[in-house]
């Protein structure tokens, strides 16, 4: 073999072993075979560890297996080579420096990956700013083997002999050409990535005293009033293109930049305190604007007063005041950034806060830190061959990211006295990405798998689901949240009465507006406000109700109405009563204010309210009492289950989904509330929703019996727990079918709540598997019965106790839906209160306690 004269070596500068080309190039031979160029649906991760928030930015670099194409950091490569055997790995750095003159540019003929300065581009997906006036970014790339950790830098790589030269530079060239992993992990669902206009940092605003009022807007080329763009150069308002429906404009906008070459625009109506849609002509595709609010300022549009509506007029018009915007956010006060354990910021994703907010909360509490964090070493050594792909590790990876300190760092003396300097001085706080973990708990989820704004409570449910069904061994953290709820029905006609329990996570409060103590002032408003909208005078400023906790805490324990199969068995217009009280009271208690509701239009709307919620809450009244001396119980009438024909699944009738859907209710549960009442109608679906909204998995997507799901949803539905719970035959066989043992198949089903591909991946993690005869003979009873027979009955894992509970943290919302606005969380850390607003984690002075969400207490121990 030819010697090539270039020298390699490994990393510790001078200090390393160096080889020669030739030399590498053998060594590289008998691992030709582990290099694979990337396939279409393969998902290229370059831009963070599976294990962790490290990225090329980070000191050590990220690795990039050139098998597998996941990414880790100097800390976690070394356990992926020992698990797989996979040897060639790229290394990425982005190096950053003071911005100097330009390089002189190199010829052509270079591949894709290496710029005109011979620097490699990575196309990473970073917050960067590529065209920043202070900085220049310069990437490098490296072949890296191991174990012995020689490097090939990629420019380099023609120095190898010809056959392995060529085989190398095109995989490396498909490896730094492909794109977000996250695009390809669910097309039809995962909405793209916004990028930011290259014309944002500079972009010319013309200095033509235009001042945009905050109402009454038109096109300036014809009467059009709605689909209005705003360009952000001169101020023009235009009215946007029309769409095949014959809704939308005349494309005056559109024909304003021919005309003048002016290249972005916002659509005024969706500007909020969490920013707008942004068109850029020029790069005619949607962008964003990170200097956004300064462009609207030299307008006069405060970004912080606004509150986008479909029309752009209601919210805009009403008087500014003292916003919930501004409160909850604490604007307006200089508030001390926090750095350290437990106080890491998340990055918005765009519309991610409600995820954002309730981890934040998750991993304030002790048992999820234990069961994640305290596990990290287990969870990461038998974690799958994906790990990307993987619950655990993924809620482990999120909580050392946000506990451990190590990406919450105050800056160094030298970047605070050079922004001091620049006359500049703002707190830097970059805080970790969630990209990888959203995107794996919200796969497969119509709404948490877009970037539209979702409510936090549903998200909390929909984890609580998660970890129910991901549990370590047989400690689950979710635990602390569950409790029983006794339900009282009381017979109008008999007076008989019927017990009944169910599970639930949280304690949902409704607001007692009717308690309101500035009655006078909120009736005067209404009256004042009807009176400027009928003679279109501006509205008066908005009057916050007033309710005092006690009077939600009755509410909640007052008789509802029950009118459902009762109605029919006991032939009585109304069937009773129901009340609910605690069966049980959980280690965390976690409280919705049920401030969102519908009018009589089904338009969603919100209440504007200030509940005094206590720090130290007393519920010990509202204990179940059972039986009672003198009470009667009705006699054991169920209602009636219409089984659905499995055959008919795909026949759903989507008009009645369509309905359901329309009045608010989540896509995934009006199907299945059409589904498990046999397509008999709208009506009969709406009372199933009814029924079963409060459920964890409510909006879970539709599983189909005999796939997947912890069981069957017709069990799940109907109350069949513990009936059928023997893994599919179908499943089984085609595992078996593949090699492996029965016993093992039938256990890893369990382990993955029949699951397929997480079986599979259980069984590649879990190579010590030995056959249990004991197991064999109980699961093949169990198949042969029907029915699991286990030796001690799980119960309903609660951890009953007092009462009595005390304030330590509470998620707000600011906007007029949970469909829009933003989540700000606010947790108490030893003794003082801290605000967690996205990625700025501060010490708060003014803690809105009173304009909370969802309130999360804690048990005192009696």
């Amino acid at each position: 073999m030819q010697r090539r004269g270039a020298l390699f070596s490994m990393p510790g500068g001078s200090g390393g072993r160096k080889m020669a080309a030739g030399d590498i190039g053998e060594l590289l031979v008998p691992l030709m075979p582990t290099i694979r160029v990337p396939r279409s649906g393969d998902r290229v991760y370059k831009n963070e560890c599976a294990f962790s928030y490290d990225s090329p930015n980070s000191e050590g670099g990220l690795y990039v297996c050139m098998n597998t194409f996941l990414a880790f950091g100097r800390e976690h490569v070394e356990r992926h080579f020992r698990k797989t055997g996979q040897s060639v790995y790229m290394h990425l750095k982005r190096h950053r420096r003071d911005r100097e003159e330009d390089l002189p540019s190199a010829g052509t003929g270079d591949p894709p990956w290496v710029r005109k300065d011979k620097r490699p581009s990575l196309y990473l997906d970073t917050d960067d700013d590529l065209n920043s006036d202070d900085y220049e970014y310069e990437d490098e790339a490296k072949l890296v083997i191991f174990p012995d950790h020689y490097e090939i830098a990629l420019p380099n790589i023609e120095e190898l002999p010809a056959l392995v030269s060529e085989c190398v530079t095109i995989a490396c060239d498909a490896v730094l050409s492909s794109k977000s992993p996250y695009r390809k992990q669910d097309p039809d669902t995962w909405e793209n990535e916004l990028p930011i206009s290259k014309y944002a940092n500079n972009l010319t605003q013309l200095d033509n005293g235009v001042r945009i009022p905050p109402s009454g807007w038109k096109c300036a080329r014809c009467d059009l009033r709605e689909n209005l763009w705003l360009n952000l150069t001169d101020g023009s308002i235009l009215c946007g293109k029309w769409f095949f429906d014959s809704s939308g404009g005349n494309g005056h906008a559109l024909e304003h930049y021919r005309d003048m070459g002016y290249p972005l625009a916002v659509k005024l109506g969706t500007i909020t305190p969490d920013g707008a849609d942004v068109y850029s002509f020029q790069e005619e595709e949607p962008v964003l604007d990170p200097h956004l609010a300064k462009h609207l300022a030299h307008f006069g549009i405060d970004m912080l007063h606004m509150h986008g509506t479909e029309n752009g007029l209601r919210d805009n018009d009403i008087k500014p005041r003292v916003s919930e915007w501004e409160v909850i956010q604490e604007s307006g006060t200089k508030l001390k950034p926090m750095y350290g354990p437990g106080y890491t910021g998340l990055k918005n994703l765009g519309n991610s806060c409600y995820l954002s907010s309730v981890m934040q909360a998750i991993f304030s509490i002790p048992e999820f830190q234990r069961a994640y964090v305290g596990n990290l070493p287990r969870i990461f050594d038998y974690s799958p061959l994906d790990p990307t792909q993987d619950f655990n590790t993924q809620m482990t990876k999120l909580g050392h990211g946000l506990l451990s300190g190590q990406y919450s760092k105050p800056p160094v003396k030298s970047e605070l006295i050079e922004q001091v300097m620049k006359e500049e001085h703002k707190p830097h706080q970059n805080g970790i990405s969630p990209r990888m973990f959203k995107a794996f708990v919200s796969k497969s989820h119509p709404e948490f798998s877009s970037n539209r704004q979702q409510d936090a409570q549903e998200f909390f449910l929909h984890l609580v689901n998660l970890v129910e069904r991901n549990r370590i061994g047989s400690e689950n953290p979710s635990d602390v949240f569950r409790f029983l709820v006794e339900e009282r029905i009381q017979c109008c006609q008999t007076r008989k009465v019927r017990y009944t329990e169910r599970v639930d996570y949280l304690m949902q409060l409704p607001v007692a507006m009717e308690a309101a103590t500035n009655k006078d002032e909120l009736i005067a408003y209404e009256l004042t406000r009807r009176e400027a909208e009928a003679n279109r005078r501006p509205l008066p400023e908005l009057v916050r109700a007033k309710i005092p906790f006690s009077a939600c805490l009755q509410a909640f324990s007052e008789p509802d109405n029950v009118d459902d199969f009762w109605s029919s068995a006991l032939q009585a217009k109304s069937a009773g009563v129901k009340t609910s009280r605690f069966a049980s009271f959980p280690e965390y208690l976690v409280v919705q204010i049920k401030k969102f509701t519908f009018g009589l239009d089904w338009v969603p709307k919100k209440f504007d309210v200030s509940i005094d919620m206590p720090d130290l809450l007393d519920i010990n009244h509202l204990r179940a009492r059972g039986l009672q001396p003198g009470e009667e119980e009705l006699p054991d009438i169920s209602p009636p289950i219409v089984i659905p024909d499995d055959s008919k699944a795909s026949d759903i009738d989507e008009s009645s989904v369509m309905q359901l859907a329309e009045m608010g209710f989540p896509l995934e549960a009006c199907r299945k509330a059409v589904y498990f009442t046999g397509n008999m109608g709208a009506e009969v679906a709406f009372n199933w929703i009814i029924v079963h909204m409060e459920e964890p998995d409510f909006a879970e997507p539709l599983t189909m019996p005999g796939y997947g799901g912890a069981a069957s949803a017709g069990a799940s539905v109907f109350g069949a727990t513990g009936l059928d719970n023997q893994p599919p035959e179908e499943i089984v066989a085609i595992i078996t079918s593949m090699g492996f043992q029965r016993s093992q198949a039938i256990q890893a089903l369990r382990a993955t709540s029949n699951n397929l591909e997480r079986a599979l991946d259980w069984i590649f993690s879990h190579p010590e598997f030995e056959e249990d005869s004991d197991f064999v003979i109980e699961m093949e009873n169990n198949a042969n019965a029907n029915i699991i027979s286990e030796a001690k009955p799980e119960g309903p894992r609660v951890k009953d106790g007092s009462g009595m509970y005390e304030l330590f943290a509470f998620i707000s919302h600011m906007g007029t839906s949970t469909m829009s606005g933003h989540y700000v969380c606010h947790i108490k850390k030893e003794g003082r209160w801290v605000i967690y607003n996205d990625h700025k984690v501060c010490a708060s002075e003014r803690p809105p306690k009173d304009l909370g969400y969802m309130y999360f207490y804690r048990r005192i121990p009696s």
